[in-house]
């Protein structure tokens, strides 16, 4: 093993004796600080859901100029989360870190630039589009906490990773929130960021390993989209995170638009959602690892379908106070639902290494690099679900007035996954059984301990 910050040649998590003497303290570590660049990721990455609230008349932008805006920024953020994860691989995961890190300089730097009234809808979207490599830092974070943690602690390491991450949303409409009450500018929210930005980078070279064992595999990417569980878990993601990260941009634009609050009245509202729902990622994931991913999702998109039937109903009696208040239910399960999901992934793998005949490393290290390759393809697929809800509302308010219209879609979307859930991961037949099912390192494990 090199020295903290450089690469480490040799790394076994699944040795209980190797964990406890070494591996522990140093997964933890490198946990810690790839949650500082990747909760700044999600800040800078759900800008622009922010500064919309900055942006008054006196900018030129329609609501649907506002929306198509945070709906091209989430695509991108889709989109390099399929780069980021393989970069992992290529640069090591500490070296990569501080590379996405210290790109978070341009979109923030740029919107500095160009954020005043009298700047064209175009030159908005461009820079916008910027922030979606925010988005990315997710999908590298992900696949390189993956490899540092055994298998029976990936539920609760992914979580605490993906919801530290997540809480960046929030965190940064909380200062947008404290920017607008003291009556400052967009310039003062985005002049705190960068020297943010530049201590995340920094610290990630100071405390952070490279794996020497996590290396490029092409095959992998290839196996893992030839596999029918990525897509599956790809459409189960799209109604956790996609609903978790398409609310967090349309919620304030939602209040603003539907319900005519101000600026300072959404932004007092809108954090409190993607503040709960990040903080309980963690607590999905131990519940997943517990009772299995399976039963919590299914339970979960329960939840989130009847917190959307109150929603449609709120939306037609124009009742502020039902309607923020079942969102923030809403926000809450995606975000359950995040950490059930995401443990998901590494269990199935795993159980098709058991079904192979692996057994103790050959099976973790199989089951590694086919969930490290998945999780980038589900991250990207999951969140072109916030561009379809960005999308939806965009359409919703221009036929009707409401959000009422895109409501009605996303219940029927949760419906959906509700039934793919059961039919995949619950429904037992004997031999589907025996095949794929599983989440802890047991070997035949059911679907429904998934």
């Amino acid at each position: 093993m090199t020295a903290a910050g450089k690469w480490i040649e040799h790394w076994d998590p699944e040795d209980e004796t190797f964990w406890r003497e070494k591996g522990e303290k140093i997964a933890r570590r490198n946990l810690l600080f790839s949650v500082l660049s990747e909760h700044i990721g999600f800040s800078i990455w759900t800008l622009w859901s922010v500064l919309v609230l900055f942006m008054g008349p006196e900018y030129g932008l329609t609501p649907a100029d506002k929306f198509l805006l945070t709906s091209m920024v989430t695509l991108v953020g889709a989109v390099a989360r399929v780069p980021y994860t393989f970069a992992v691989a290529i640069f090591g995961g500490r070296n990569w870190t501080i590379v996405s890190a210290a790109l978070l300089l341009v979109p923030t730097i740029a919107a500095f630039v160009v954020m005043e009234p009298g700047t064209s809808f175009s030159t908005f979207l461009w820079v916008g589009l910027l922030a979606g490599v925010g988005g990315g830092n997710f999908a590298s974070s992900m696949t390189n906490i993956n490899a540092f943690f055994p298998l029976r602690k990936k539920g609760w390491a992914l979580g605490l990773n993906a919801g530290g991450g997540n809480i960046g949303v929030p965190v940064i409409q909380l200062v947008a929130l404290a920017v607008i009450g003291a009556s400052g500018g967009p310039r003062v929210l985005l002049g705190i960021y960068i020297p943010l930005i530049v201590v995340a980078a920094t610290l990630a070279a100071l405390f952070m390993d490279n794996l020497e064992n996590v290396k490029n595999d092409t095959g992998a990417a290839k196996d893992a989209a030839r596999d029918a569980h990525t897509w599956i878990m790809a459409f189960l993601y799209i109604g956790t995170f996609g609903s978790f990260i398409g609310y967090a941009f349309a919620f304030g634009q939602v209040l603003q638009v539907q319900f005519g609050r101000t600026p300072l009245q959404a932004a007092y509202l809108t954090f409190i959602g993607p503040l709960l729902g990040s903080l309980i990622r963690p607590v999905g994931g131990w519940l997943a690892d517990k009772y299995g991913g399976a039963r919590i999702t299914l339970y979960n998109y329960v939840g989130m379908a009847a917190a959307t039937a109150v929603l449609v109903v709120a939306s037609m009696q124009k009742s502020l106070p039902l309607f923020v208040t079942v969102f923030i239910v809403l926000f809450v399960l995606s975000g359950l639902g995040n950490g059930s999901t995401y443990k998901m992934i590494p269990g199935i793998f795993q159980t098709k290494a058991l079904a192979k005949g692996l057994e103790g490393e050959a099976a973790a290290a199989y089951g590694r690099r086919l969930s490290g390759a998945s999780m980038g393809l589900i991250g990207a697929v999951g969140a072109l679900g916030g561009v379809g809800i960005n999308l939806a509302f965009r359409q919703s308010f221009l036929s009707s007035g409401s959000g009422t219209g895109a409501f009605v879609v996303f219940l029927a979307f949760y419906a959906a996954c509700f039934a793919v859930t059961w039919a995949v991961y619950l429904r037992r037949p004997a031999a589907a059984a025996r095949a794929t099912a599983a989440a802890e390192s047991k070997p035949q494990l059911s679907y429904a301990e998934v």
